[in-house]
């Protein structure tokens, strides 16, 4: 039987780690998150889960999506140990980045953390709304 993935939703600031950044090292450690929602939903991930890669602050759009390849792994900027990582790979870039302004004003996706919970860094995405910016960003 096949495990049904997950879906989540990644911030990055641009100008600091970027799609085009990840795409040139072909795989990246998800590291330096330190809110605790944000960090658990880190720890719930599974190598196989796809996440949409969002360009914070500069941009403001969900610009790719990407893979976890690896999971559990303590963040390597964390002196603690008590922050956690993941590796991801970039799967595609999408066809039309899709920017925050359109999701908050479309209904479907109202109740999309990204829009209830704007600072968290690292979301969950429910099936629905995974297939919905999707198609979106084919449009």
């Amino acid at each position: 039987m096949t495990k049904i993935k997950s879906h989540w939703l990644m911030k990055s600031e641009p100008d600091a780690y970027s799609w085009d950044d990840l795409v040139a090292e072909g795989e990246g450690t998800w590291d330096g998150v330190r809110n605790h929602r944000a960090a658990n939903n880190l720890r719930a991930m599974r190598p196989g889960d796809l996440a949409f890669f969002y360009h914070s602050n500069v941009g403001m759009e969900i610009v790719g999506i990407v893979e976890v390849t690896q999971s559990g792994l303590a963040d390597p900027s964390d002196e603690t140990g008590r922050w956690a990582s993941v590796k991801v790979k970039p799967l595609r870039k999408l066809v039309h980045a899709v920017p925050l302004k359109q999701i908050k004003a479309d209904p479907m996706l109202a109740e999309m953390e990204l829009v209830r919970l704007p600072r968290l860094s690292v979301g969950v995405v429910t099936p629905v709304e995974w297939d919905y910016v999707l198609k979106l960003s084919e449009v």
